[in-house]
């Protein structure tokens, strides 16, 4: 004998899951709910129906199943949208303002050794006024002897050594020597400077710039007061005047995003204020939709009192 099959549906918070008697199957929902939250499905049926419960609820499964992808997508193309629109430096101030807070990269020369074959090298760096690497080396390492032959050289650092996804810069250019009295320094004029991101910081994308147009770019003056910050599941990779960068995880995913701060920091001290203005903006935007959820919300005891409110 055939058996009808109501479902009748709310969204209730994981504070109240516990609440919930056994015998109201639960469904996890995944984002873009502001919170996780649980599908409570209610049925009303005869005693024979465990058959038609069963295929209703695989039913059920399957259509949560097949929302987790579109809301995977749909979360992506809203953070991309977001960083889209976030402000950022342009492009070569912010390859100048890498380089200059850089420290380490890999120096690459033509052998000696090999017959002009490419070698690299793990350097330490630091860049002067007008954005030059300038190399600590000593007479006995391979590399400073390549350049002592032969001047041309390149140096490729990472933003994020840890993500071959983010920036990568690659500066092109000749060695010199420095006259620093006991010590022996070598310093690379840029003659061109690439720059390449990849898909989790695609919106910078890629390009190049002549060496007088690197000089000439500014670095920003925020940039030297930041520093990774563990923030839960985040981290702050760096910041400029006009927002930070944000390495995040979300379900087992990493996430690349730009902050971008709602004007422009004019210091350090100016840093801290737009960064306590923005928390107490987002506790605010919290408690409102918190506050708006209550409001559509039945709570779980209403409904154990009375299910026909549904």
């Amino acid at each position: 004998m055939a058996m009808s099959t109501a479902f009748r549906s709310s969204i209730l918070p994981i504070s109240r899951f516990n609440s919930i008697k056994p015998h109201t199957q639960i469904l996890y929902l995944s984002p873009p709910f502001s919170k996780p939250c649980f599908l409570s499905l209610r049925c009303s049926l005869s005693s024979s129906s465990s058959s038609s419960l069963s295929s209703s609820m695989a039913a059920a499964a399957q259509t949560v199943a097949t929302g987790d992808a579109a809301d995977e997508v749909n979360i992506f193309q809203r953070i991309q949208s977001h960083q889209e629109k976030a402000a950022r430096l342009p492009p070569v101030e912010e390859i100048r303002t890498v380089l200059a807070n850089g420290v380490r990269g890999m120096l690459s020369t033509f052998s000696q050794k090999y017959d002009g074959y490419p070698s690299g090298s793990m350097v330490d760096f630091a860049c002067d006024v007008d954005g030059s690497p300038i190399l600590a080396v000593s007479s006995l390492a391979v590399h400073t002897k390549d350049l002592l032959a032969n001047p041309k050289c390149s140096l490729l650092m990472a933003r994020d050594p840890e993500d071959r996804t983010d920036l990568v810069i690659t500066l092109h250019g000749d060695a010199v020597s420095v006259d620093f009295g006991d010590f022996q320094f070598l310093k690379i004029q840029p003659k061109a400077v690439r720059y390449v991101s990849g898909v989790a910081t695609a919106v910078l994308g890629s390009g190049e710039f002549s060496g007088e147009e690197y000089s000439a770019a500014t670095v920003d003056p925020v940039s030297q007061f930041s520093k990774p910050i563990t923030v839960d599941s985040a981290y702050m990779l760096d910041l400029d005047r006009l927002g930070f960068n944000v390495k995040a995880s979300y379900l087992g995913k990493t996430y690349k995003l730009r902050i971008p701060f709602p004007r422009p920091a004019v210091d350090r001290k100016d840093v801290k204020t737009l960064i306590v203005e923005m928390l107490q903006s987002a506790r605010s935007q919290r408690r409102l939709e918190e506050k708006q959820q209550s409001a559509r919300k039945v709570s779980v005891q209403q409904l154990k009192e009375d299910p026909r409110i549904l």
